[in-house]
């Protein structure tokens, strides 16, 4: 049986053309309409778009345009090597977001390929509402506009993979050693810092707070620290509350002499960690007075691959995927819909 896996991501343009830059905030703003009573959601997104898009425009011109798509298509090719070499018939097609290839790109290629079945597997370990649960619905929604029958399947949270944990805690780990940095020195301070969300989301059911404590906490864990603090990088582009607190509040604050910082939410260098982190945040730390270190994305470390086959493969193979651990999400009310987040059920 030939399986197509779409792997969903969020998308950034990877120049910075005005153009390019204001339909990907439009899309965004857009798809996340319902966070305003806005009479014309179309023109609103617009608006914010054209707001927004000289900023963002300056930061891609910064850092030379977006990695993420280049990033995240070798990330795909590299699962796709992963499954072959494990015996299965699988193909990978990355849809994105907010931009090309889109994520009906996706579907058409995989069913113009011939594909049998689908599964869809967004590159977000930290489940969140408008990122895991839109790709995921739009992928759906995609499918469905071709008036196919192969079937669908659907994998959504995954921070709590054991290998994933393992990773990340040995890329911050050999970071500070490279540094020369000692996480678990008085005077240095270890900062998760994980993409906000607006609180609406959270009032609606969202876990996605509760995710990126408990998986910050296993990350202290895991690197023998006891102290660490949790911050959110915030876009409020929208007269509207989100997560707390901001990490340019947070750092300048701290009581130490150098601060590393950790980017949670993230698989892939992009804006929100070149810009943001790199520039923007390293500038807040330095003028306070702190040493800035900036733990580097792993996005090419070969276990990637690993835990994204994992994932899959129960469906590829046709076994329970309750047998890794994997369950009937609760984040995203879908039959069939599997995540290592949900509790066990007696």
């Amino acid at each position: 049986m030939t399986t197509g896996i779409v792997v969903l991501n969020f998308g950034e343009p990877a120049t910075p053309d005005r153009a390019a830059v204001v339909d990907y905030l439009e899309r965004i703003f857009l798809a996340n309409a319902d966070l305003e009573d806005a009479e014309d959601p179309a023109a609103r997104a617009r608006q914010l778009a054209e707001r927004r898009a000289p900023g963002l425009i300056e930061e891609y011109e910064a850092i030379g345009g977006s990695p993420l798509n280049e990033q995240a298509v070798a990330q795909a090719d590299a699962l796709q090597a992963r499954l072959r070499d494990a015996g299965y018939d699988a193909t990978t097609y990355v849809g994105m977001q907010y931009t090309e290839p889109f994520v009906g790109d996706a579907v058409d290629a995989a069913l113009a390929d011939g594909v049998d079945r689908l599964i869809g597997l967004p590159v977000y370990p930290l489940c969140g509402p408008s990122t895991t649960v839109i790709a995921l619905e739009e992928l759906r929604e995609a499918l469905e506009d071709t008036e196919s029958d192969v079937p669908l399947q659907e994998v959504s949270g995954w921070h709590r993979h054991p290998d994933y944990a393992r990773l990340r805690a040995d890329a911050i780990r050999d970071f500070a050693g490279e540094r020369g940095v000692d996480l678990a020195a008085p005077d240095t301070a270890l900062v998760f810092s994980a993409h906000g969300t607006p609180t609406h989301y959270l009032e609606a059911g969202s876990r996605y707070d509760v995710y990126v404590e408990e998986y910050c906490s296993v990350q202290a864990s895991l690197l023998g620290v006891s102290a660490y603090e949790v911050g959110y990088q915030n876009h409020e582009n929208r007269d509207i509350p989100w997560t707390e607190p901001e990490v340019e509040d947070l750092v300048p604050e701290l009581d130490a002499e150098r601060v590393v910082v950790e980017p949670v939410s993230f698989l892939h260098e992009q804006s929100e960690t070149l810009s943001e982190l790199d520039v923007e945040l390293c500038e807040a730390a330095e003028a306070a007075g702190l040493d800035f270190h900036r733990v580097p994305i792993p996005h090419d470390d070969d276990r990637i691959a690993e835990v994204l086959a994992d994932l899959v493969e129960p469906f590829l193979a046709d076994f329970d995927p309750g047998y890794y651990q994997l369950r009937q999400c609760q984040c995203r009310d879908e039959p069939g819909t599997m995540c290592l987040n949900a509790p066990r059920r007696s």
